[in-house]
């Protein structure tokens, strides 16, 4: 009976325990390796079977331990609690073996092994997220290398002192360069390494670069306020026309009268301080209000959305027209942003919004095209406020 259950034992575990495509290129080993020395054919001895464990389990505890050792893992973590385990379970197999138990050295033996497999599968699916998510990291810190020049472009500019964050910058972009070696060389561990000293570099950059952003904005306190009164005056205006329409048409307008007043007081406190020319402590009450001047600007695009939403319902009655005047609009807009691009004008932003736009178009009619109009009509709505906002830009710069 005994030696039954120990056949059973082996026949359920040994294929599920050790996955064989798991491969250990540092340590010229796989796991294959190990399973392969568990496939014996017509085995009768239980003494031969777990001396193969026996030798499985000491291969696997020094991979293991090697990997472990290069980390840094909490004591409560999920992985170092599945090597303790297979540790502790691998003594009590060699113990076993060593006073010929073989029955026990196989049933301890194979515990070990499973808790070996799941510390293996960690640092397996470790490295594949790493080989995914470090690309898309390093991608974006393009735009924050360009976004960081600028800053320390304008501060120079303006005689602000930019202390040492251009040698930080450098450093910061070698840092990130040496993880991308590491990575087309797939040497992923030495790139988790790097990658720790690559994002201490960025905080330390962070923090530089925040304080010449409050200079920057310290040193145009006045620039600042003042282009927030007249676009804030534009804005009320522009309110007070939405609710006046909105409530022509039934929509509910709470929400926007609420946000609305609240604007109203952070813009008249702000202008009193002003026109006594105490612009630091008139940015101060910007600062202050930053929820509440964007609690506004929300309740200002949604109530503008729903118009778009109703302009879109009346013009896909005739849906062919509709979108061929989308479509020459985007023509449009497109060729007016290459000129101005042209011109030397940064236009990221509107190329941006303009290529929402058209993905939100190709999305309305598939939607359109699935007999779904409802839903649409929502993202032909997105399109014309992305248009909408790519017009101002264009019509600002011309």
């Amino acid at each position: 009976m005994k030696g039954l259950k120990i056949w059973l034992l082996i026949a359920l575990l040994v294929g599920s325990i050790i996955p064989a495509d798991l491969a250990l290129a540092d340590e010229n080993a796989t796991i294959e390796n190990e399973t392969e020395l568990l496939e014996i054919q017509n085995m009768t001895q239980e003494e031969k079977i777990a001396g193969h464990i026996v030798a499985a389990l000491e291969r696997l505890s020094n991979i293991t331990t090697r990997l472990i050792s290069n980390v840094n893992l909490p004591e409560n973590s999920s992985i170092m609690i599945h090597y303790q385990l297979a540790e502790q379970y691998k003594e009590i197999a060699l113990d076993a073996y060593g006073s010929d138990d073989y029955y026990n050295t196989i049933i301890n033996g194979l515990t070990a092994m499973y808790h070996y497999r799941e510390v293996l599968k960690s640092f397996e699916r470790g490295k594949e997220e790493l080989k995914e998510r470090l690309p898309e990291e390093i991608k974006r810190m393009e735009g924050y290398f360009r976004m960081a020049e600028r800053t320390i472009e304008i501060a120079q500019r303006q005689g602000i002192d930019v202390g040492n964050a251009t040698m930080l910058l450098q450093e910061t972009k070698d840092a990130y360069k040496t993880v991308l070696e590491d990575i087309k060389a797939k040497d992923f561990e030495k790139a988790k390494e790097d990658l720790k000293v690559a994002r201490e570099k960025k905080a330390a950059l962070d923090e530089e670069l925040k304080r010449i952003r409050e200079e920057i904005i310290e040193a145009n306190a006045d620039k600042i306020v003042n282009k927030f009164l007249e676009k804030g005056e534009k804005e009320i205006q522009m309110a007070e026309k939405v609710i006046e329409m909105a409530e022509e048409k039934g929509y509910e307008t709470d929400e926007l009268q609420e946000r609305l007043e609240a604007f109203k007081e952070v813009y008249n406190e702000v202008k009193a301080l002003a026109d006594k020319e105490k612009y630091d402590e008139a940015l101060q009450v910007m600062r202050d209000n930053t929820d509440t001047i964007k609690e506004f600007h929300r309740a200002m695009a949604f109530l503008q959305r729903k118009f778009h939403e109703r302009e879109v319902q009346e013009r896909m009655k005739d849906l062919r027209a509709f979108l061929k005047e989308i479509n020459g609009r985007i023509q449009k807009d497109t060729k007016a942003l290459r000129e101005l691009k042209r011109r030397g004008i940064d236009t990221r932003k509107a190329e941006l919004q303009l290529k929402i736009a058209v993905q939100e178009v190709r999305v309305g009619m598939i939607l359109v095209k699935h007999k779904k109009p409802v839903e649409a009509k929502t993202h032909f709505a997105i399109a014309l406020e992305m248009l909408h906002r790519v017009d101002k830009f264009i019509l600002k710069h011309l």
